[in-house]
C-alpha cells in the first residue's frame, strides 16, 4: 500500500512540473489516503503483535 502511496505522489509531481493542475491534485490526494489508510494498517498490526 506504501508502493502506491509513493507511486502517486511521484504521479502528482511529475503532472505538478508539466503543469497539469487538477491531475497532480487528484493525485496528491489519492496519495494521502492511500498513506492514511497504511498508518491505520500498521499501526493496527502493530498494537496486536505487542498484545
Amino acid at each position: 500500500m506504501l508502493d502506491y502511496a509513493i507511486l502517486f505522489l511521484i504521479i502528482a509531481i511529475v503532472a505538478a512540473v508539466l503543469g497539469f493542475g487538477g491531475i497532480a491534485g487528484i493525485a496528491a490526494d489519492i496519495a494521502k489516503i492511500l498513506f492514511i489508510i497504511f498508518l491505520i494498517l500498521f499501526l493496527f498490526s502493530l498494537v496486536r503483535r505487542l498484545l
